[in-house]
């Protein structure tokens, strides 16, 4: 079902030029990374509407449909993008960490924190947020809902069973560790974000989370 649109109205938008033939796949990363802009604007996911897109692009709303059925179909396209590119920055911060797999792993928990901090509203849309619709009210499926961030807990999982086969970690089951470390983590994530005046103890209750939930052996 398509999204009714604003009545409130807005600045003009800016006329864009009309793609050349077989450039359609660019119009659509355009939508995608206007719908990401204008979330990390207003940290709010019912700002983002097909006019509020359309606008930011400089096209008529209409014009994003051959591409979106619909904003739920944006913002799943939104969250899948920055699925990614939270994997990408999880294996960067292991990479530059070196070979030690508990430097590695502690290096990955900063990073995901660090994620969480500099792109809140990006962060909770991906973890359900406000946009997450039912099935019978959008174009979403089932299917296209399943597996979100998947790729990127692989991430948390292979690092920690590195530490278990390094002897750094009495993990029994580092898949089932990473996915609890993984909730913990994205509870401290969350709770820094609404609980701003609580006298969080520094690093320090990240790290504590890491060695217990992870079994960290003493180096």
């Amino acid at each position: 079902m398509r999204q009714a649109e604003e009545t409130t109205p807005g600045p003009p938008p800016r006329v864009r030029a009309r793609n050349r033939r077989g450039e359609g796949g660019r119009l659509r990363e355009d939508i995608v990374f206007a719908a990401a802009a204008l979330l990390d604007e207003t940290g709010d996911e019912r700002a983002i509407t097909l006019r509020s897109v359309a606008r930011r692009v400089g096209i008529s709303a209409p014009s994003i449909y051959p591409h979106f059925a619909d904003q739920p179909a944006i913002m799943l396209a939104v969250v899948r993008r920055e699925f990614a590119a939270l994997e990408r920055h999880l294996r960067t911060a292991v990479h530059r960490a070196g070979d030690d797999p508990r430097d590695r792993l502690r290096a990955l928990c900063r990073a995901y924190l660090g994620y969480a901090q500099r792109h809140p509203g990006r962060y909770r849309t991906m973890f359900g947020g406000l946009w997450m619709p039912t099935l019978d009210d959008s174009s979403l499926t089932e299917e296209d809902l399943t597996g979100l961030g998947t790729t990127a807990l692989g991430v948390v999982a292979d690092t920690l069973a590195d530490c278990v086969a390094s002897g750094q970690s009495s993990a029994a089951d580092p898949r089932l560790d990473a996915v609890t470390l993984w909730l913990c983590l994205h509870g401290l994530a969350q709770q820094r974000a609404v609980s701003r005046t609580f006298p969080w103890p520094g690093e320090s209750i990240a790290d504590a989370i890491l060695t217990r939930v992870a079994r960290l052996e003493d180096a």
